[in-house]
């Protein structure tokens, strides 16, 4: 045997162990999704999507088989989804889904990587992998910008601006190099290995994944469950985060606010926030409780219906935005980003944020760290928090401009990106009220 062959059988001797050793140590801390082929390791990793077909066609045969509640002739939306409508859902999820071209369009509009991060915190300990988007601009004065999604969402959402954000009209208007990662047990970042991993902890593991991509100093945007780890990560942060422009923006109302509310005591505004967040509460948030006190009652009962989940989430997209058309594909594409790796992780989330206290009992949330950096809020009407007055808005934080639309709902930046790139562009283009001067 030459020494060249000698070598080669070395290298891939070499290759070999290396892939081995990695999958393994993958295998061991549980930063591993089986369903697709992604490599967690400690610098960022090109990531292309590509479920296991066999995967894919045992689902399709699941949403075959499954079996569909019959409604009892409540109208739509009021119990969950319809009966007529789950079944539209079922046939077309059978008959006429292409994976492979959902799959294919996934890849071709994200430039996605995957990493693992580390952070410095008593409850979590393990390496954090993480995947993320990342799409830089070619402006030389563009903005890091760190956007994160939320439940029943995914890093989908960011889809329609991100291209406006780091490619903007004209230059009069900021632009963006923009990441947007998956949350903890969210699509394509793995499930934590165990419980700790709650809103804290992903705060400093999102701060550690900007230091790695060498964006010390970058502003946030977010909605949902996101917005709230948006409010840890400035708080805990400040030395790296800007500013945050937030959607979900939503103070508790305190035992004083009832008191005035009670006695016809509060402004017109005031009440229109109590009454908001009430009605959410009281017949909105049922997903809330159960997920955030029982998430492994969910997580049994959803994991080996994929029919069941998609209809499970689609109530919530539906609910929280009824003005929008979902399409059956986008129903099932936003499932998928849970159904790949099992939806009882993400769910649990839910219950971490309880256990940091953002979450308690009846109040739809609780203490929150104070933001100092400068906070911009938006605001449609289909979404929990809309109405805040500005001065309960400032309980929380360093509130400089808040944007108010008559139309829209949870999903800004899917449902209506043009107004939310209004908002970004204006928050961020004005140095005074985001100081982005500063960064």
């Amino acid at each position: 045997m030459s020494f060249l062959s000698i070598t080669a059988a070395a290298r891939r001797k070499a290759t070999l162990i290396a892939s081995i050793s990695s999958l393994l140590l993958s295998c061991v801390h549980g930063q591993f999704i089986p369903e697709i082929d992604a490599t967690y390791s400690s610098t960022p990793k090109p990531f292309t999507l590509k479920v296991n077909p066999s995967f894919i066609e045992t689902t399709r045969l699941k949403v075959q088989l499954g079996r569909i509640a019959n409604d009892m002739g409540v109208p739509p939306f009021t119990d969950g989804i319809s009966t007529e409508m789950a079944q539209t859902l079922q046939n077309y999820w059978v008959d006429e889904l292409n994976w492979t071209s959902v799959q294919e369009q996934i890849n071709k509009n994200f430039t996605m990587f995957t990493t693992t991060v580390e952070i410095d915190d008593k409850n979590y300990t393990e390496p954090i992998p993480l995947h993320f988007v990342h799409h830089r601009s070619p402006r030389h004065d563009a903005i890091p910008l760190l956007f994160l999604h939320g439940f029943p969402g995914s890093f989908l959402e960011v889809g329609r601006i991100i291209s406006s954000l780091t490619h903007p009209p004209n230059s009069s208007v900021p632009a963006f190099h923009v990441v947007a990662p998956s949350l903890p047990g969210f699509g394509f970042t793995p499930a934590p290995v165990h419980a700790g991993l709650g809103p804290i902890e992903a705060a400093h593991a999102y701060n550690a994944l900007m230091h790695q991509l060498s964006y010390p100093r970058y502003v946030m945007q977010a909605g949902d469950l996101g917005a709230f780890v948006t409010t840890y990560q400035a708080a805990l942060h400040p030395e790296s985060v800007i500013s945050v422009l937030s959607n979900l923006w939503a103070p508790a109302v305190n035992a004083t606010d009832l008191a005035r509310f009670e006695a016809n005591e509060t402004t017109p505004g005031e009440t229109a926030y109590i009454r908001n967040i009430t009605a959410y509460q009281t017949g909105g948030a049922g997903y809330l409780f159960l997920q955030s006190t029982q998430p492994l009652m969910a997580g049994h009962a959803l994991t080996d219906s994929p029919l069941g989940f998609a209809l499970y989430i689609f109530q919530l997209m539906q609910e929280l935005g009824t003005f929008y058309h979902w399409s059956l594909s986008e129903i099932i594409t936003w499932a998928m980003m849970y159904i790949i790796q099992g939806p009882y992780p993400a769910t649990r989330f839910y219950k971490e944020f309880r256990n940091a206290d953002q979450i308690v009992g009846a109040d739809m949330f609780g203490p929150a760290l104070f933001v100092n950096v400068p906070v911009g809020v938006t605001q449609r009407p289909q979404d929990a928090g809309w109405g805040v007055p500005l001065d309960w808005a400032r309980r929380i934080g360093n509130v400089t401009a808040i944007y108010v639309h008559d139309f829209g709902g949870h999903f800004a930046a899917y449902q209506t990106p043009d107004t939310l790139l209004d908002d970004c562009w204006r928050f961020w283009g004005n140095k005074s009220a985001s100081g982005v001067g500063k960064h």
